[in-house]
């Protein structure tokens, strides 16, 4: 059965003091306390299946020392009234302005936010955690001492150290996580359709969409409001205009329908570093994985660490593309020429952008001309590649290096040039260049006809000229 799941606290918690004001322009400052909360006593009913409403189900719990909160039904549009009563005689939830909530709290801390996202929504809300670094969603939400709940995407494919942290967290906070688990028969047909690892040669969307999306659908279905880590130096390509607060652009919550859910992002301005403060700080569970270099933690045949110095992102779906690297469950941050990608199909846009790396020292490759240097058995000089697309935010990345290291290298012997391998171009790159992902350098030697593969994320000048020396 699925529980509700509230924190727990000894009957000597100390209460806990926060200053809470501009959280919205009717509030004034007051103080939160870290209250005992309870545990839960299930009642005596019959043993029952799995396939009961989300209302069945809830009803199967309830917190002992909390007091449940009102129904809230959340307004589709952006409107500014006061409480209605509607026809079954519940509360209509209709005095919040979501987009005016978000501005309201733009600056507000993250306990602030997680506090009044449980103070709207009570237990029609959840957490989702993904066993990395939004551990720190539930430490907040613990703090604000308010009943709140935590679900998980279990795909079947994650890492030992995420199964332990899961336990762990459990065990801390005294909670039971509510998991999520894909379809079996779609598990199925995909593996023996397309084999345990297809993403490498075609995508993770589509694996994604079997393990991660429609689980997540199915949660959020019995919820009208879900908390989650998004932060804007995650991923500046598709994160860096997330608010605190918005109706969900993709997902319905339980009434169903465009505006049936809202989503939550309390550490969306919140910095990489000072969310592991915290951490650090409160001395909370973390994936046994950090330690080792994994920052952006997922699936384990689709993360892996990073280098000091390379962003979170690089550790994920290494093979793609770097504006895609969403796996759907916030698909909604993916822009297609400034207009929100909602049609679901899995496929990320690639905005128009004006061309990288320019200069006077640095060739620029025709198709004809990178076949012309594949096909050489003999090269007057060697030769360094870049393959990119001009929309990609690490190739932009590494345009002021590369650039450097074509002017270090003019009157050298060896010639710097790039190839645009996006669109058109990229399945033969895939297939005749070693094109992985954007950038992808090679080095084409002055007696071998097959061109070398960069292989480090290190684009720095000295990395790369220290590459071009060993090879040259």
């Amino acid at each position: 059965m699925a529980l509700a799941v509230t924190s727990s606290s000894s009957s000597s918690s100390t209460a806990i003091s926060f200053s809470l004001s501009g959280a919205s322009s009717s509030s004034s400052s007051h103080e939160l306390k870290g209250v005992q909360i309870g545990s839960f006593r299930l009642l005596d009913r019959p043993n029952v299946g799995l396939n009961l409403s989300q209302r069945q189900r809830r009803s199967l719990v309830r917190p002992l020392n909390a007091v449940e909160p009102k129904k809230i039904n959340v307004p589709s549009a952006a409107t500014i009234a006061a409480p209605e009563v509607d026809e079954k005689g519940e509360e209509v939830f209709a005095a919040e302005d979501f987009e005016n909530l978000a501005k309201d709290l733009e600056n507000a801390s993250p306990l602030q936010i997680m506090d009044k996202a449980l103070q709207i929504f009570g237990t029609d809300i959840a957490i989702a955690f993904s066993g990395a670094e939004d551990v720190a969603l539930i430490e907040y939400a613990h703090l604000t001492g308010r009943p709140y709940r935590v679900f998980s995407l279990d795909t079947g494919r994650l890492n030992p150290e995420t199964y332990r942290l899961f336990d762990a967290v459990e065990k801390h906070y005294g909670i039971h996580i509510e998991y999520m688990f894909p379809d079996s028969v779609e598990v199925q047909a995909l593996v023996r359709s397309k084999g345990l690892f297809s993403f490498y040669e075609d995508g993770h969307q589509e694996c994604c969409r079997v393990r991660k999306v429609r689980p997540l659908r199915r949660a959020l279905k019995g919820l009208r409001a879900w908390i989650t880590g998004q932060r804007k130096d995650q991923s500046p390509g598709t994160r860096s205009e997330v608010p605190v607060v918005q109706v969900d652009p993709v997902f319905e919550g339980l009434d169903g329908g465009a505006g049936s859910l809202v989503k939550w992002n309390p550490v969306a301005n919140v910095l990489g570093q000072d969310v592991w403060n915290f951490l650090r700080t409160m001395g909370v569970p973390v994936n046994a994985l950090h330690s080792q270099g994994y920052v952006s933690i997922g699936c384990e045949p689709c993360t892996r660490p990073v280098l000091p110095g390379q962003h979170e992102r690089e550790g994920r779906w290494w093979w793609e593309d770097a504006k895609a690297k969403e796996c759907g469950l916030h698909k909604g941050n993916i822009k297609q020429n400034g207009v929100e990608q909602l049609n679901g199909d899995g496929k990320a846009s690639k905005a128009t952008a004006e061309d990288i790396f320019e200069s006077s020292n640095l060739v620029s490759l025709s198709r004809n001309g990178i076949e012309n240097l594949l096909g050489l058995e003999s090269r007057k000089e060697p030769w360094i590649v870049v393959l990119y697309a001009p929309w990609c935010q690490f190739c932009q990345g590494m345009e002021e290096s590369y650039v450097q290291l074509a002017d270090k290298l003019a009157g050298s012997g060896v010639k710097v040039g790039k190839f645009r391998a996006d669109g058109d171009q990229k399945e033969f790159a895939q297939k005749e260049l070693q094109l992985g992902s954007f950038p992808t350098i090679l080095f084409f030697p002055k007696h071998s006809s097959q061109p070398i593969k960069y292989p480090s994320e290190k684009r720095d000048v000295e990395s790369l000229l220290t590459f071009v020396n060993a090879l040259r």
